[in-house]
């Protein structure tokens, strides 16, 4: 028997529960994991409590790294004792083994740590859509980031400095100003006091940006669009304050601009692009370009609390639960 968490029905943090398992043996396209470390991303709380339905009773979380122990028959990519990670597929990350589907796996090099590799992979893969193919970042351009302290936040910092941007950020206290500049962002708007409409278009001179990326959802998808130049780019990519009302197209989208809602399963249905994606990450990571920020790290026992603070937004950086 192994500890993992399960939640019966929807709902709050209070549905999360540990739990002892069962784990057998992998089936065909299947592989054995123990987890070394789990990663935690707000995409788990929209499944929990039923934003993004999906059958119940089921695991959490959706991100994590360890060592193969068994694989299935047809399973060639991994084996016994490769180090691996993974972000996407089933929910059930949250656990100390788990047998799930291998072709979300990627083998790990071993100059990057589990605990990293799990705080990690959701969002860095997440931001290597976001900059390298949903709107390829160039050098001089300014771009417009939102919750830049996160975890998504403060890679996308400091890889959007790497590709030549100056980077704008919203934060909610001046704390996670601080952590947003120390990790590239040129322009921390702290929006609890600041109108961050108005502070894009001082920092552009009445210009706005070509794109804004845009996780927060309800409280700032108005205002992002307002940032944006002519022919620019809104990229909603999250719903951390609520999903996003619906509106009317014409008068929404003045100035002639763009709209799109990439998610990470998309970019990584293929085997190719989960490959080129992992890789043009542990390559940023690898270098110490891109460092990775672990704020948080409690054990799996603690996952409600963990959540709470994720939820309340009192976390920066990353969270990892160790199994």
């Amino acid at each position: 028997m192994v500890k993992a968490v399960r939640i019966e029905t929807a709902g709050g943090p209070e549905v999360l529960k540990v739990v002892d398992v069962d784990v057998g043996e992998p089936g065909p396209g299947q592989a054995r994991v123990r987890h070394h470390a789990c990663g935690l991303n707000f995409i788990d709380v929209y499944f929990r409590t039923g934003l993004y339905p999906q059958p119940m009773p089921a695991g959490c979380g959706q991100e994590g790294a360890g060592v193969v122990e068994a694989v299935g028959p047809d399973v060639t990519h991994v084996k016994p004792g490769d180090r691996v990670a993974y972000a996407g597929g089933p929910q059930g990350s949250a656990c100390e083994v788990r047998v799930m589907p291998a072709n979300v796996l990627v083998k790990l090099p071993k100059s990057i740590p589990f605990d990293t590799a799990a705080a990690m992979m959701l969002k860095g893969l997440t931001v290597q859509y976001l900059l390298r193919r949903t709107y390829r970042v160039q050098p001089g351009q300014t771009i417009l980031f939102h919750a830049a302290a996160g975890g998504v936040g403060l890679i996308a910092m400091q890889w959007a400095k790497l590709l030549g941007a100056t980077v704008i950020g919203t934060v909610g206290s001046q704390e996670k100003a601080e952590l947003a500049k120390a990790h590239g962002c040129d322009h921390p708007i702290v929006y609890t006091r600041e109108n961050f409409v108005e502070r894009v278009k001082e920092i552009t001179n009445g210009k706005g940006v070509p794109v804004v990326y845009d996780s927060i959802g309800r409280d700032t998808f108005q205002g992002s669009l307002d940032c944006l130049s002519p022919f620019g780019l809104m990229v909603s990519f999250g719903n951390a304050s609520g999903p996003v009302q619906p509106f009317a197209l014409a008068p929404t989208l003045k100035g002639s601009l763009y709209l799109t809602r990439p998610s990470l399963v998309a970019h990584t249905a293929k085997r190719e692009s989960l490959e080129e994606g992992a890789a043009e990450l542990f390559k940023v990571v690898s270098s110490g370009k891109v460092k990775i920020e672990i704020s948080q790290r409690r054990p799996l026992a603690e996952v409600e609390q963990a959540y709470r603070d994720l939820e309340a937004r009192k976390t920066t950086g990353s969270t990892v639960l160790m199994p």
